[in-house]
């Protein structure tokens, strides 16, 4: 999962990634395999898990999985409580960050939290469409928006899941307003978990802004040309050709020379 993650999108010190998914695509079983991955690879890092409006059992599993400080207000808690755990969260990684700390939020889900802030802010008068209330999306994005490398301090990295097709109009709307603000997105795609391919990633429409700055221009030339290989490719098609590619080596460098031979 990770090193299909590392070619469709990858992930630096100051990201502000956005995870799209719709119910049912493993965008859990994604973002623990992220966890897990950073502890493993960086133990230098703060890794800190939190779970807005999720059910409890996941948070167990998390708990059980992820060895990071795992922050929880499961579905049967008040909206209230919902937002004082996000901010206590994120004051905390500011101040982590101010002590030249690099810290990992992965949140799920920014669209859980943005609910929660429409339900406790008071009401301005402006309602969007779906029922969003106009300042509702103010501190969901100040959260959001808080992800960055700081040149004299540490970092803060901020992977947040936003919800699709769930059928609500209100979670359409609040995707739409983060779509832009993030510089990394990965998109799952239902119709491939649905034939039990994971990771579902969609391919062609995940990718990191300004990714020259993560990976060897030698790497950036190849990642290009596989791009190109798989445009033309259905997303379900190009992604067991990749899990199919990567499963005969052990490193992503291995998975190029084999495609430089074909």
């Amino acid at each position: 999962t990770a090193r299909v993650l590392d070619l469709a999108s990858p992930i630096g010190r100051g990201q502000r990634g956005l995870l799209v998914a719709p119910p049912k695509a493993g965008k859990t079983m994604l973002l623990q395999n992220i966890a897990q991955s950073i502890t493993h690879n960086h133990p230098d890092v703060t890794l800190m898990v939190l779970l807005i409006d999720e059910r409890p059992e996941e948070v167990t599993e998390m708990q059980r999985l992820v060895k990071g400080e795992v922050i929880a207000s499961t579905f049967d808690e008040p909206a209230s409580r919902h937002v004082q755990v996000a901010e206590m969260v994120i004051e905390k990684a500011k101040r982590l960050v101010e002590h030249k700390k690099d810290v990992v939020i992965l949140l799920d889900s920014i669209t859980r939290l943005a609910r929660a802030y429409n339900t406790v802010i008071p009401s301005s008068g402006k309602v969007l469409t779906g029922g969003v209330d106009a300042n509702a999306l103010h501190k969901p994005k100040r959260f959001f928006g808080a992800a960055r490398n700081v040149e004299e301090g540490g970092s803060l990295t901020i992977i947040a899941t936003a919800l699709i097709d769930t059928g609500s109009k209100m979670d359409e709307v609040i995707y739409e307003e983060f779509k832009g603000t993030g510089n990394m997105e990965l998109h799952l795609n239902r119709k491939i978990a649905e034939r039990r391919v994971f990771p579902a990633i969609d391919f062609n429409r995940s990718g990191t802004r300004r990714e020259e700055l993560l990976t060897k221009p030698d790497e950036l030339q190849k990642l290009w040309i596989l791009r190109k290989i798989v445009h033309d490719m259905s997303e379900i098609d190009a992604m067991e050709f990749l899990i199919d590619k990567l499963s005969m080596s052990k490193t992503n460098d291995e998975f190029f020379d084999s495609m430089k031979r074909q």
